[in-house]
């Protein structure tokens, strides 16, 4: 019988990492075993597989595909370091997207992006464009660009007219024609769209075997214009025009529906329904003052929240009213806010609810991670490592995944360790290999497929941002590679490093 290294046809890998318990979540396979690199690809995996260049010893460690997150707005150098301290190597910007998109890729090309990156087609621009004349920009944050067009809300609150959906249409087609891997649609910024619009945006999508990630219309606890309004709805979109509607952040904009929105979730995916979602483990969300449901008359009663409980990120400026939230949106609409929707720390009732998002049967964990702000509210894309002391964000720009790990496996046992790295990698990746077949080569360990790899401590992986110390990186995260190039290693990050590839949809 041949060994495994004349199977691997001999010579010297460039990479083993050697004795660490191996968790592959599409073969099942969960043992001590070595993992070999050449080049950008896993070569072998499997005992006794030779010598190499550069030996990683992982005994204690959990090696297992690199983490992908499917609704990352960072989309920057300094958002990734933080974001690979969280064991990602895989961050895409597909909730809100970008238009032009191909002027997107060639702007973050240029940048050097240290993670795989990717964009959805930015549904919401194309109706910022077409509705009031707004210039596209790509090299803009998507976040910025979604507090842009303030002055005129018809993008927002009116239907488009024949026309305009036509040229709606043109722009989104246009992105995904340049390589966009789904349509964005934040229906919850706009949600004077009208159906007629949004059935033909998602045959778009049916017809290029892309996804839709959908933000539901309504975040409200009551009818009408409920949360469980908005599922319905989006499930009816999925059977009428064959789209893949992916849910983003199941636990925010579900607020305290979350059992009943997932109920009828699940009824609609027992029907074959094409209906995915995802969620992050915290009950903070956040968005820009911008957002026109915060101005809603009725938003404290819908919500179940006070003005109170949104606050500035830059500054953790609480509101005091609906007054003092205009003040600040008509400074600068694109200014990010905290919404506290839900008290996860000192309310039981709270953990629960979030906890029927994030343990979803089949659902993925995505940050929503938002882009490092400095005290001015302008966006941080600076080299300095670690972040400056004054830029701030969200917790989950830094330690998502690994507060997963840490709460939702160590400490509570409510999620496998299989099953928790299948929600990280697998999951997914299986949302969108559809339209990327690239992404079948990624949330795997095994021969052929890219070596984006994460080696963490079991024992000791968890978030350490705060809402009081949000760049906090992460701790337990000892090795990172991404297309075979270390990014960390033995807990230290490679400043230099930049191997981030694009993942762009390919045509039929």
């Amino acid at each position: 019988m041949a060994s495994n290294r004349e199977e691997t046809g001999g010579g010297l890998f460039d990479i083993v990492i050697r004795g660490g318990r191996v968790i592959d979540p599409e073969s099942g396979r969960d043992e001590i075993a070595d993992v070999a690199i050449r080049g950008d690809a896993i070569a072998a995996v499997g005992a006794d597989l030779g010598p190499a260049e550069r030996v990683i010893e992982a005994r204690g460690l959990v090696v297992a595909p690199g983490f992908v997150d499917l609704h990352a707005h960072g989309q920057s150098v300094p958002a990734d370091r933080m974001q690979a301290f969280d064991g990602v190597t895989t961050t895409l910007e597909l909730e809100v997207g970008a238009l032009p998109v191909g002027e997107w890729y060639d702007v973050h090309a240029r940048m050097g992006r240290v993670l795989n990156y990717g964009t959805a087609a930015a549904w919401l621009f194309a109706r910022k464009a077409v509705m009031i004349g707004l210039d596209l920009d790509a090299s803009q944050s998507s976040i910025a660009f979604m507090g842009a067009g303030s002055h005129d809300m018809r993008w927002s609150v009116e239907t488009a007219g024949d026309r305009e959906v036509e040229e709606i249409v043109a722009l989104v087609r246009q992105g995904l024609d340049e390589g966009a891997i789904g349509i964005g649609i934040p229906n919850g910024y706009a949600p004077g769209a009208g159906l007629k619009e949004l059935t033909r945006i998602c045959d778009q999508a049916y017809e290029t075997g892309c996804p839709t990630y959908t933000h539901i219309p309504y975040a409200s606890n009551i009818d009408p214009k409920s949360a469980v309004e908005s599922y319905v709805r989006l499930i009816g979109l999925a059977g009428a025009t064959g789209a893949h509607m992916h849910v983003c952040h199941l636990n925010s904009t579900s607020l305290q529906d979350i059992e009943r929105a997932a109920e009828i979730l699940q009824r609609a995916q027992a029907q074959g329904l094409p209906v995915t979602v995802e969620a992050y483990p915290y009950g903070t969300g956040s968005t820009v003052v911008g957002a026109g449901f915060f101005t809603d008359p009725e938003f404290i009663r819908r919500t179940g929240t006070g003005y109170d409980d949104i606050q500035l990120v830059r500054n953790g400026h609480r509101f005091t009213d609906v007054d003092d939230l205009v003040t600040a949106r008509e400074k600068d609409p694109s200014d990010l806010v905290l919404w506290h929707f839900l008290d996860v720390e000192a309310n039981d009732r709270h953990r629960e609810l979030l906890d029927v998002s994030i343990t979803y049967p089949g659902g993925a964990i995505a940050s929503d991670a938002v882009p490092w702000t400095l005290p001015d509210g302008s966006l941080y894309f600076g080299e300095e490592w670690p972040l400056p002391e004054e830029v701030s964000s969200h917790p989950r720009s830094s330690g998502t995944f690994t507060r997963f790990l840490r709460q939702y496996v160590r400490e509570r046992g409510a999620v496998s360790l299989m099953e928790a790295i299948a929600k990280c990698t697998l999951i997914p990746a299986r949302v969108i290999e559809g339209c990327a077949p690239q992404m079948s080569r990624k949330a795997r360990l095994k021969p052929g497929c890219d070596a984006d790899i994460v080696v963490f401590d079991p024992e000791t992986v968890t978030d350490k941002a705060t809402f009081e110390a949000m760049n906090r990186t992460s701790e337990g995260v000892v090795h990172l590679l991404v297309n075979g190039r270390s990014v960390i290693a033995d807990g230290t990050l490679d400043r230099e490093a930049a191997p981030g590839r694009p993942v762009r949809r390919e045509p039929r």
